[in-house]
């Protein structure tokens, strides 16, 4: 669908409303355009088995954790940091 991961971000900044330009209404408040998105991409999230872990503080730590419990359990393991560019 994309020929690189730049492109794929500048479509996705091109359709979504940018909060800080359109305000309040910007917001929603369910899940349906994250709904919407996930199925307009083919459901990645029913194929992949991950673990979203977010926040201010421990993410380093909760992750190696994670990976620590998954790994004794004989389960391969990665980390994917997405950051915006």
């Amino acid at each position: 669908m994309f020929s690189d991961y730049r492109e794929a971000v500048d479509y996705l900044y091109s359709r979504l409303a940018d909060y800080q330009l359109v305000g309040a209404s910007a917001y929603k408040p369910d899940l349906k355009n994250t709904n919407e998105l996930l199925k307009f991409l083919g459901d990645p999230h029913k194929r992949v088995n991950t673990i979203h872990v977010a926040g201010t503080n421990g993410k380093g730590s909760s992750s190696h954790m994670l990976a620590s419990i998954l790994q004794e359990s004989h389960l391969s393991t990665t980390d994917f940091i997405l950051h915006h560019i």
